[in-house]
């Protein structure tokens, strides 16, 4: 992990009035919460999915700078002399909203330079996140040139600034996002095709192997040399504070890349874990968050919910096999999501499958069940229980409404008497007579 680290501090309190003095907000500080920012944030988050992480950097001697390094105790640490002060980012929020941002020490400072220890450090590294935040590190002759080597032998991936560097040739991939691939082409980068349109000047200009553009809540564009685009969308947007969600997708990305995966599948498995990451709470969230991605992951889901419930929206689940997708699976799913804020559907594992329905089903695996019903507009998330019926994963859940097909009546659900147990309610919707997937599977063996 190389590049520039800022001190970001988010000053937090509730608002309630507005100013006598003009119409702005008046907000009373509660906490001041300090965390490291730039390559500090995406060194510290890499570290708590699981990696082993290697910050190499330049640190300000300054009072901003003791800070600094107070909260990059828990991240490796190699680093110079910056020469300059410590750059601060500091917002005002008044609950979850951003009133203001002040920045301290951020305009253009002396070029720092490398040291041997920090070009020591990158020679054992598995792979490199570059993360360019313009203060002139990564313009160091001698970092670029121990960069350029380590490119020809691991994945280097750079998350670029427009007042940042060039990236070194032989990188993996860039990462710019949308806005940042605008000012560096001059083509604008808000949709896939003008995503694709940027990545490629990007391409004629640096020499990447890909150029990746993130397009915030829409996903992100890939655009390898010499290939065809892909677009990786955003399964399950999370509203949230998109506050380090670029770090975050450039470091799973060069995870990814780590581990051998090509670069759609680490491109889909990075937009996967930057949504996860605004979905648990983003920043400001405890660091709990694992290598897992997706909104159906433990943690991630768990604070999707939690976020629902303080917002004072409701929580809807159903479940069953959805085995083969049909029109009243669909009837139904829709019906559910429109009683609330979220739907979470639980969905019986393969050998629960087998057990309930015989040693011929399921014919869809549940990786792929999970999927399809993911790919639903109207499901926020699936998850797999293991058991006949769904009610330990319910207990956990815990929705306001439990829902399922007219087919049923409140005394044929086991469920009903356990969701009633933290008040909430069981809610049949109607259901297309005749379709099923015992019908399909059928007429399917008749067609031959």
């Amino acid at each position: 992990m190389v590049g520039d680290v800022l001190l970001d501090e988010d000053v937090r309190g509730g608002a309630r009035r507005l100013s006598p003095d003009g119409p702005v907000p008046v907000v009373d500080v509660e906490e001041t919460r300090r965390r490291a920012g730039g390559a500090g944030l995406a060194a510290g988050l890499l570290a708590s999915a699981g990696h082993e992480v290697v910050l190499v950097t330049v640190l300000g001697d300054d009072d901003a700078g003791t800070r600094l390094r107070d909260v990059l105790t828990g991240t490796e640490v190699v680093a110079g002399p910056s020469g300059s002060l410590t750059p601060v980012k500091r917002r005002l929020l008044a609950g979850a909203h951003v009133v203001a941002r002040m920045d301290e020490g951020c305009g253009a400072g002396a070029r720092p330079e490398s040291t041997a220890e920090m070009r020591a450090a990158l020679e054992r590294a598995d792979a490199v996140l570059v993360s360019d935040y313009g203060r002139g590190l990564c313009e160091d002759p001698a970092l670029r040139e121990a960069l350029r080597l380590r490119a020809a032998a691991v994945p280097v991936v750079w998350d670029p600034h427009p007042r940042g560097a060039q990236p070194v040739s032989g990188v993996a991939a860039v990462t710019p996002n949308a806005a940042e691939a605008a000012a560096l082409t001059g083509t604008p980068a808000d949709d896939c095709r003008t995503a694709t349109r940027a990545a490629a000047a990007l391409l004629r200009t640096w020499p990447a192997e890909a150029a990746v553009v993130t397009l915030g809540g829409e996903g992100a564009l890939a655009l390898e040399r010499g290939g065809l685009p892909l677009f990786a969308p955003v399964h399950r947007t999370a509203a949230g504070d998109a506050c380090g969600a670029g770090d975050r997708f450039a470091g799973s990305l060069c995870a990814h890349l780590a581990a051998g995966a090509p670069l759609g599948r680490a491109t889909e498995a990075a937009v996967a874990e930057a949504a996860a990451f605004i979905a648990a709470g983003g920043v400001g969230a405890p660091a709990q968050e694992t290598a897992e991605h997706g909104l159906g992951t433990s943690n991630s889901l768990d604070a999707r919910l939690e976020t629902v419930r303080a917002q004072g929206g409701t929580v809807v689940a159903t479940g069953g096999c959805f085995d083969l997708l049909h029109a009243g699976h669909a009837r139904t799913l829709a019906a559910a999501r429109r009683l609330g804020d979220v739907l979470v559907v639980c969905v019986n594992s393969d050998a629960s499958v087998r057990r309930l329905k015989g040693p011929g089903r399921p014919f869809v695996p549940q990786e792929d069940r999970v999927a399809l019903l993911e790919a639903l507009a109207c499901v926020d998330a699936a998850v797999v229980f293991e058991e006949d019926s769904p009610e330990r994963t319910l207990e956990r859940l815990r929705p306001d409404l439990w829902v399922k097909g007219g087919d049923y009546t409140a005394d044929s659900l086991p469920e009903t008497e356990l969701v009633s147990r933290w008040g909430g309610q069981t809610v049949t919707v109607p259901f297309l007579p005749g379709r099923s997937t015992t019908s399909l599977a059928a007429a399917r063996q008749a067609a031959g």
